[in-house]
């Protein structure tokens, strides 16, 4: 039952990872960088601290306790991660949410899902169990799907014209948008080698009286600090060279509609980890296989969300039937990898 709790949390975790996007399309007169980082402001501060509060009983004492260099390495992969997380709104730019997603998430589910067991030296005792293999299996099934979106969106590519494809997706840059996701996908894995360092965090929350459900709320802080010091220095960075600092006090733009639509990616992003970190508690034994489970579900949300925003419109019934593909075979690893982790419990 716990692991079917998991997957259920994940799942939810990724449907809010798969739509955060969608309000920052409603914001008007501001440049990329200024939404990015107002939204990030409250997706990697506001966020994590109020409901870090709310379920992490003495949050600050809990931090204060905390071994100096378990926080330096969660910071850390916090900081590599925000490299992910920057360049992971330009590939939605630039390939739209559904491609753009399955790229960049494809990558990092591999990543993110392996780098941890292999680095643990626990590896080679995954593969010697059925309920291992099966996890493995589930992982080469979303790899095979990440790999289906792709030929689709390269079959978009190929057949549509730019007029076309940018009637959809204002900026869309095939070559330009897959380089962007690919450094994305590598770089955002860090996220899951972040919440592996600050398992002692989350433990020492568990002790001074936090629900195991909430515990990986206490480490979330450290990891999306990091992740906001490099995003608010590109950010911030791009307003001065593009002088788009002034966006903030234009009057001409809805500011208090920017700063609310804003306000609502944040914190659907943030959502998208609260609900991974109660998901990540109940997968037992094979905790990390949760990464692969939480990608699947955010590729599987963004592509739906892409068709109904009619990003593949003018596309042929070829390329509509690979990208349907695709969606289903990511689909398909969540349950592989759900059924590896009962057979583990």
């Amino acid at each position: 039952m716990a692991v079917f709790l998991g997957v259920l949390f994940h799942a939810i975790g990724g449907f809010a990872s798969g739509s955060f996007y969608l309000p920052y399309k409603k914001v008007k007169g501001w440049a990329w960088e200024s939404y990015w980082l107002a939204g990030g402001i409250f997706s990697w501060l506001i966020a994590p601290l109020l409901l870090g509060v709310l379920t992490i009983p003495n949050l600050f004492g809990v931090l204060a306790q905390s071994n100096t260099e378990t926080l330096w390495w969660t910071y850390f992969w916090g900081v590599l991660w925000g490299f992910g997380g920057l360049t992971f709104g330009l590939a939605m730019r630039y390939l739209g949410l559904s491609l753009g997603m399955a790229v960049a998430l494809g990558l990092c589910a591999v990543f993110g899902t392996l780098v941890p067991p292999i680095w643990e030296g626990r590896f080679g005792a995954l593969l010697s169990t059925l309920s291992g293999q099966v996890i493995v299996l589930g992982l080469a099934v979303c790899v095979l799907g990440i790999v289906i979106c792709g030929i689709a969106g390269m079959m978009k590519e190929k057949n549509l014209t730019t007029e076309a494809k940018q009637e959809a997706i204002a900026e869309f840059d095939m070559k330009k948008g897959i380089l962007v996701a690919v450094f994305s996908g590598i770089m955002s894995a860090c996220f899951s080698f972040g919440l592996t360092a600050g398992q002692p965090i989350a433990e020492l929350a568990v002790q001074n009286g936090a629900d195991s459900l909430y515990m990986n709320n206490a480490p979330l802080v450290i990891i999306l600090l990091g992740g906001l010091t490099t995003n608010a220095i590109w950010s911030i960075y791009l307003n001065i060279r593009n002088r788009t600092y002034t966006d903030y006090a234009d009057l001409s733009a809805p500011r208090l509609w920017n700063i609310l639509f804003c306000a609502m990616a944040g914190f659907t992003w943030y959502f998208q980890f609260f609900f991974y970190g109660m998901g990540d508690s109940k997968m037992g034994e094979y905790r990390f296989s949760g990464w692969t489970l939480h990608m699947a579900f955010i590729i599987a949300f963004s592509s739906f969300w892409g068709l109904y925003l009619h990003e593949w419109k003018g596309a042929n019934r070829p390329t509509m039937r690979t990208i349907t593909l695709g969606i289903l075979t990511v689909v398909l690893s969540t349950v592989v990898v759900g059924i590896g982790n009962y057979l583990a419990e």
